[in-house]
C-alpha cells in the first residue's frame, strides 16, 4: 500500500518534470562573470529546463543540509541517553545477577 500511495505522488510529479522539460528546452545563457555582460569570460548556453532543475536540486540540497546541521544537537542528546541507557542496562542486569534468586522474592514489599 505504501508503494501504491508513493507512486501516487512520484509519477504525476515525474510526468510535471518531463513536461516542463520539453517546453522549457530554449538555450538560455549562463555566465558566471560579473564584470563583463556582453563578452564573458565564463559562460555557457544550457536549455532553461536544466537551469531551473539545477536550482530546485541546488536549493533541496542546501535545505537537507541546513536542516542537518540544525538537528545536530538533537542526535547529540539521543546518542547520550542510549549511551546512559545501555550502562543502566547492564549495571542493573550485573546487579540482578549478584542477587541470588532465592533473595528477590525478599527484596519485593508485596504491592504487586
Amino acid at each position: 500500500m505504501k508503494a501504491f500511495f508513493k507512486a501516487l505522488v512520484l509519477v504525476p510529479v515525474a510526468l510535471l518534470i518531463v513536461l516542463f522539460s520539453v517546453a522549457n528546452r530554449g538555450a538560455v545563457r549562463v555566465s558566471f562573470d560579473p564584470l563583463s555582460r556582453d563578452l564573458p569570460a565564463l559562460s555557457y548556453d544550457v536549455p532553461l529546463f536544466a537551469v531551473v532543475l539545477a536550482a530546485i536540486f541546488l536549493g533541496v540540497l542546501v535545505g537537507g543540509l541546513a536542516s542537518w546541521l540544525a538537528q545536530g544537537k538533537h542526535r547529540k542528546a539521543a546518542r547520550r541517553g542510549r549511551r546512559e541507557v545501555e550502562a543502566l542496562r547492564s549495571e542493573t542486569q550485573a546487579l540482578r545477577s549478584a542477587v541470588p534468586d532465592s533473595a528477590l522474592p525478599a527484596l519485593t514489599d508485596g504491592r504487586n
